[in-house]
């Protein structure tokens, strides 16, 4: 008999909701995914590498990386755009990878997790997209134990339901890192995967992984650094490597990329908790939700002069924060089915009093705050905005996300 699944694995995510209507009367069905258990050796034999430009069904993660803007869809693979113009990006092609939920991207090469595994793919040309390695078994946290030898992932189907069928889309991780130098990319704030001195740095639910990448195309696993369990988000930042939990911020000294160190942990009450850092300063969200418990919503800004002694500065209420990205001194904020803000962060202590903007017509989950424009995955699709004047954002452009069903769902 195969293990039940973990927890954490069970929710169902959201896909799109559509209205129906059977004589008089009116109700709503969601596509969603449900999670079934496959072997590794099938999942293995999945088809995995570039195809056609499609339309996503979901938003996961964004990553921007020189002039192309990378969309996750949430176990099925990476959309990529052309974002010369983040007026008008351009659906360039759809890379297929089985199970992936997280990127990042080094050098012309995009690292991605499938399941259990890590893939490494050459996108110098981004028509001929190359998988230059994989990396069996580095993600042992997704894997569900049979008897004998044999081992299961979990993967996904799309079905229909009514509306009223539970699901938990906080379990839904998102995006790659914000932190970006010459030769890496920059992705939004609800980060698993980073990069930082030519070493990918990776968490899942309990543990920090490193990967040497000294050589781009051959990524070398190095070790597993075991944390506590609620490992949430991870952010590098000059040499040091910031990781939420559900409970805490902790703070690596990886001066020695090989071999972080802890130097502490900052403290909080258990909520989700993403984190981005800016000189001395910590931006930490926190937020109330089915596997966030039902703690407090809110941001928190902490001094980080010395690491090794993180103290509060200043608290202010929020409806329900998600990713964040600082860029100068504005702070942008998605509050989920409650918009996104900006806010002026130059006292630290008053930024819940310069509020700069909110957009309440937006579920957003995410944002980058990029060289060309503020990037922002919501329910529907990916925004892009104009943010030289944060109080006065300007819709540049709508990536959507797919509305119509497919005939094979109804089959």
């Amino acid at each position: 008999m195969k293990k039940k699944l973990l927890n954490w694995l069970l929710p169902v995510l959201t896909i799109v909701t559509f209205t129906q209507c059977k004589k008089n009367n009116t109700y709503k069905l969601e596509l969603i995914q449900i999670a079934k258990v496959m072997s590794v050796d099938a999942m293995r034999a999945l088809p995995v590498g570039p195809t056609k430009a499609t339309q996503t069904r979901k938003t996961g993660k964004i990553y921007a990386y020189n002039d192309l803007l990378f969309i996750n869809e949430p176990n099925k693979g990476i959309h990529i755009y052309n974002n010369v113009n983040p007026s008008q990006p351009v659906n360039l092609a759809f890379l297929q990878i089985p199970g992936n939920v997280d990127l990042a991207i080094s050098n012309n090469i995009l690292y991605a997790d499938s399941y259990v595994d890590l893939l490494a793919f050459d996108i110098s040309n981004i028509t001929n997209i190359k998988q230059v390695k994989r990396l069996n078994d580095v993600f042992k946290q997704f894997y569900i134990s049979g008897n004998g030898v044999q081992k299961y992932v979990v993967t996904y189907k799309d079905t229909l339901i009514n509306k009223e069928t539970y699901y938990n889309k906080d379990m839904a991780m998102y995006a790659s890192s914000s932190a970006t130098n010459s030769s890496s990319g920059q992705g939004g704030s609800m980060a698993r995967f980073t990069l930082m001195n030519q070493y990918l740095y990776t968490v899942g639910q309990a543990d920090l992984s490193l990967f040497d990448v000294r050589t781009v195309s051959n990524p070398t696993f190095v070790k597993t650094i075991n944390l506590a369990w609620g490992v949430e988000t991870i952010f590098p930042y000059e040499n040091k490597l910031f990781i939420g939990t559900n409970n805490g911020m902790h703070i690596f000294n990886a001066t020695d990329a090989s071999n972080p160190v802890k130097l502490s942990t900052y403290s909080h009450v258990i909520a989700c908790d993403p984190v981005v850092v800016q000189g001395k300063y910590a931006y930490v969200t926190l937020r109330t939700g089915n596997f966030c418990r039902q703690a407090v919503n809110q941001l928190e800004v902490v001094d980080i002069e010395d690491p090794t002694q993180p103290k509060q500065v200043a608290v202010f209420p929020m409806k329900n924060p998600h990713g964040l990205s600082v860029s100068g001194n504005n702070l942008f904020l998605c509050e989920g089915t409650f918009g996104l803000k900006s806010f002026n962060i130059t006292d630290k202590n008053a930024i819940g009093n310069n509020l700069l903007q909110h957009l309440d017509n937006i579920k957003s989950f995410d944002v980058i705050a990029g060289p060309k424009s503020l990037i922002v995955t919501g329910e529907d699709g990916v925004y892009q905005f104009n943010y030289s004047n944060a109080s006065k954002l300007t819709q540049l452009s709508k990536i959507k996300v797919q509305t119509s069903l497919p005939t094979s769902i109804f089959n």
